[in-house]
């Protein structure tokens, strides 16, 4: 079993950087790999990033690449996204997942922990 809580949303300027947060619980975290995901008003929760549980392997959604970076550090049970150069259509609610078959899928469904999310809002 892993608990997730993510942290560090907020409103942010359009052209600035938030970096997200995601404490997990549980003695399994390290052998996960984990990702997040963002869901905005009225559309369907969509992938962003995901990395392996060694951080030897990662994947961005093409609409982040160059702009955000995902990392981990095992030692703290924690998941980071660094989020810069943020659009006005970064906007949505940012959550943590957890992928026991430790690939960095962009299938949510292969996600099996979930935390509760942060909001993430940019203006423009």
């Amino acid at each position: 079993q892993v608990q997730l809580v993510e942290s560090g949303g907020g409103l942010v300027q359009a052209g600035g950087s938030l970096r997200l947060s995601c404490a997990a619980s549980g003695h399994t975290f390290s052998s996960y790999a984990m990702g997040w995901f963002r869901q905005a008003p009225g559309k369907e929760r969509e992938f962003v990033t995901a990395i392996t549980w060694s951080a030897g392997s990662t994947n961005y959604a093409d609409s982040v690449k160059g702009r955000f970076t995902i990392s981990r550090d095992n030692a703290k049970n924690t998941v980071y996204l660094q989020m810069n150069s943020l659009k006005p259509e970064d906007t949505a609610v940012y959550y943590c997942a957890a992928n026991p078959l430790g690939s960095v899928t962009t299938n949510l469904r292969r996600y099996t922990y979930w935390g509760q999310g942060t909001q993430v809002t940019v203006s423009s």
